[in-house]
């Protein structure tokens, strides 16, 4: 449903009272039209608009939405987490984003002074397997539009190029269990199926995750969280799919989460051994933590956390300046990645604050260094090569306003990336010599697309 409002050029913000709705817009609008309740019919934005996202807004009916390429989406500020605003695309319905590095798609908060937490997330719900059969995304009413899984492993839920998200994730308390998934926030994959494309998406300021796969075997390439609360990257419930080119970069430290990482792969809450399991299969990511050894410990934690009976496979990366530790696993986990049971942590440079705790174990009271898992990391098989300092990288500007994540000369990340064997040598992969995201071609520079601020 949208219902549109006429606005003079020169007013910047109309007021509903009642709601306390903020339509914020450019000199160059001259309308701005409201996004609320159902989308059931095939819709297209106009590109020539901005729009204003009222509350939470379901794509139903199999309907598809369409947002071209320059259109900027604010979302609804409400205080109480219930009513926070999120675009939610059902099963079988679909949502095109179309847009470019120049002109590219942003949501984010109608607020005047935005901060993390403003609205939820854009949600999307598909058709594909999980190790629960179907679920109801978590934040969300109990309803068939907030269902997601099934059988259809090659599911289409659309295609997203070029999306920012910023200051999402408020529907996520504080201090969220981490034993059970994790509430929506920033986007929000459950079910999504391998039909769906997804390519250039950053999310930043999000008061909790940036990237969240429940379940689902959607692939995507690069993808950027930036100075979010929790996890930068969480997978959930059976997820398996394929992701390159991906960073998880952050600045400083949240009171938002109990421990957050760069990435967290988890299977499920017990855990158990259903299937499918948890697993993505990740090349070429920079995961960078906070600059500095804590003199007092936050919330950072891990740059890769390996929990709850998940496997994973990750190769060719960057982590670095994680305080905890590069690499962790758990009691369910580290029996795993030691016997190589369908899971491998290989040909990735790695640094932490503290060179013992680099490769460290969850024992489920306390985070450990683990002289055994980082002897096994580093062995002639996996190829793990532990630096001092995230000096050592000789990236050309690990910490500035704006970060260039080019290695240097003489970088060891300019060589040593490994693509032989059945998950990487897939047609999906790029097989790059360099190891992390950012080869010659710096696709994360300052752009329309990417803002570092």
């Amino acid at each position: 449903m949208k219902t549109t409002f006429l606005l003079p050029i020169f007013a910047a913000v109309v007021f509903f009272s009642c709601k306390k709705d903020n339509l914020p817009h450019t000199s160059n609008d001259t309308q701005l039209d409201t996004l609320q309740g159902t989308i059931s019919t095939n819709t297209t934005l106009s590109a020539n608009k901005n729009y204003f996202l009222k509350g939470k807004v379901f794509v139903k009916n199999n309907a598809t939405l369409t947002i071209p390429a320059g259109v900027t989406v604010f979302a609804q500020v409400n205080d109480l987490a219930d009513n926070k605003s999120a675009l939610i695309i059902t099963q079988g319905s679909k949502i095109n984003i179309a847009g470019t590095a120049t002109n590219p798609v942003v949501f984010t908060s109608a607020a005047t002074n935005k901060k993390q937490g403003d609205w939820g997330a854009i949600i999307i719900l598909g058709n594909a397997p999980t190790n629960v059969g179907t679920g109801h995304v978590e934040g969300l009413s109990v309803s068939n539009d907030t269902q997601y899984g099934g059988t259809v492993s090659t599911d289409n839920s659309g295609s997203i190029n070029y999306l920012r998200i910023e200051y999402s994730g408020g529907i996520n308390p504080p201090a969220e269990d981490e034993w059970i998934v994790d509430k929506a926030s920033g986007l929000c994959l459950a079910g999504v199926g391998s039909g769906t494309h997804i390519d250039n998406v950053m999310v930043t300021h999000s008061n909790d995750d940036g990237f969240q796969f429940v379940g689902g075997t959607v692939n995507a390439t690069h993808l950027i969280a930036f100075n979010n609360g929790d996890d930068d990257f969480d997978f959930d419930l059976g997820y398996e799919g394929n992701l390159q080119f991906l960073i998880a970069y952050r600045t400083q430290a949240s009171s938002q989460a109990l421990r957050a990482n760069g990435v967290e792969s988890y299977n499920d809450e017990v855990p158990t051994t259903n299937t499918p399991l948890t697993r993505p299969v990740i090349s070429n990511m920079t995961i960078i933590g906070p600059q500095g050894i804590e003199s007092v410990k936050t919330n950072i934690n891990q740059g890769v956390y390996m929990r709850k009976g998940t496997r994973l496979a990750f190769r060719n990366s960057i982590v670095a300046e994680y305080s905890q530790g590069a690499f962790m696993v758990c009691p369910r986990t580290r029996p795993v990645i030691l016997n190589n049971d369908w899971a491998e942590f290989r040909y990735n440079l790695v640094q932490s604050d503290s060179a013992d705790r680099t490769f460290s174990y969850d024992t489920n009271t306390s985070v450990i260094p683990d002289p055994e898992l980082a002897a096994f990391e580093t062995n002639s098989v996996n190829k793990n090569v532990l630096l001092i300092s995230s000096v050592d990288f000789k990236l050309t500007n690990l910490y500035n306003s704006v970060p260039d994540l080019t290695p240097g000369s003489g970088s060891p990340a300019l060589t040593g990336a490994d693509f032989t064997g059945v998950d990487f040598s897939s047609a999906f992969f790029v097989k790059t010599a360099y190891r992390g995201a950012i080869g010659s071609t710096n696709w994360a520079a300052s752009s329309n697309w990417a803002t570092w601020k």
